[in-house]
């Protein structure tokens, strides 16, 4: 069995230059999991946070340590204004964390919408369009690895909770077959003071894929508080593990599906602006072959579509 930990960055503001600090991206992402891994990495994690908040290593009791979050806004904050000491901590830390998931089996998997500069941008359709997107990638995993899974998000308000699973709870039940059959049951949520994984997706979220989306799409648009150079290294350290832990797969047309998705209506720039330049161009490591019998056509997938507080 594998679980899947989704979180999300950014907000449907528009993003205009009245309003500096509008989120110019919006991701919904997370990753996955093996069960028998979910233990381990918890730990693993919580030991984490012991060595970047020294504070918690006399906390009295294990809820004060899980309680305790390290925000990925946070991480921003030192990356764009902090001193060279909290800037190299904020890197450490998110070493730490690609380390951690690489050592449990885990799978990054995310939607990347950049918003374009004057237009509305529709929240509250983007977000259940992504969840379904993801449950797609984690179906094609489960498959792949002979598994079954369920998905858990972060939860907001029950407003903006509920349709985002409909779309997967019709997909189940429909009378046509269920299309999700690894998925066992509709994403249920969970609040990130008590599910600790979750606080490793908003880690992966919001220190990661939110600042390099930022920093590779929309580096000319210098108005915005978040479109800062600073959030390059992470780009250029760190684009290519990212790369490497997506779970990717060919759906029976050939087109390459899943990881890391980029919908960029901006400038119509393809996905792989995520893992560095423009010239790098590999496959990931982790892939579905196609299917016997389907079109020998390989495309890739672009999807145009559809300050941690000072740590001493």
């Amino acid at each position: 069995m594998h679980l899947c930990y989704i979180d999300e960055a950014g907000n449907g503001q528009t993003l205009d230059p009245m309003r500096p600090d509008a989120p110019p991206v919006l991701v919904v992402g997370g990753f996955t999991v093996p069960r028998a891994r979910v233990k381990s990495l918890t730990w693993a994690f919580l030991e984490a946070k012991k060595h970047y908040r020294p504070q918690l290593r006399n906390a009295d009791q294990l809820s004060e340590v899980i309680q305790h979050e390290i925000k990925g806004s946070d991480v921003r904050k030192n990356l764009r204004a902090g001193n060279h000491g909290w800037r190299r901590a904020a890197m450490e830390l998110v070493a730490s964390l690609l380390d951690l998931l690489e050592s449990h089996e885990a799978r990054i998997l995310a939607r990347v919408w950049i918003k374009e500069e004057g237009l509305a941008f529709d929240e509250s359709g983007v977000y259940p369009a992504s969840v379904a997107a993801l449950n797609e990638t984690f179906q094609a995993q489960l498959v792949h690895e002979h598994s079954r899974g369920m998905m858990i998000l972060d939860s907001r308000t029950k407003v903006k909770n509920a349709p985002n699973v409909h779309c997967v709870t019709t997909r189940k039940y429909r009378a046509g077959g269920d299309s999700l059959r690894g998925v066992i049951e509709s994403p249920v949520f969970g609040h990130s003071d008590t599910h600790t994984l979750l606080q490793v997706a908003d880690l992966v979220v919001s220190s990661l894929l939110f600042p390099i989306a930022c920093h590779a799409y929309l580096s000319d648009v210098t108005w915005n508080v978040h479109c800062d150079d600073a959030y390059q290294p992470l780009r250029e350290q760190f684009g290519q593990r990212l790369k490497k832990l997506q779970f990717r797969y060919q759906d029976p047309m050939g087109k390459w599906r899943g990881g890391i998705v980029v919908s960029d209506r901006r400038t119509q720039q393809s996905s792989s602006l995520m893992f560095g330049p423009k010239e790098t161009v590999t496959m990931p490591t982790t892939v579905v072959p196609r299917q016997p019998g389907t079109p020998a056509t390989e495309r890739r997938e672009t999807e145009l579509d559809t300050g941690l507080p000072p740590l001493l």
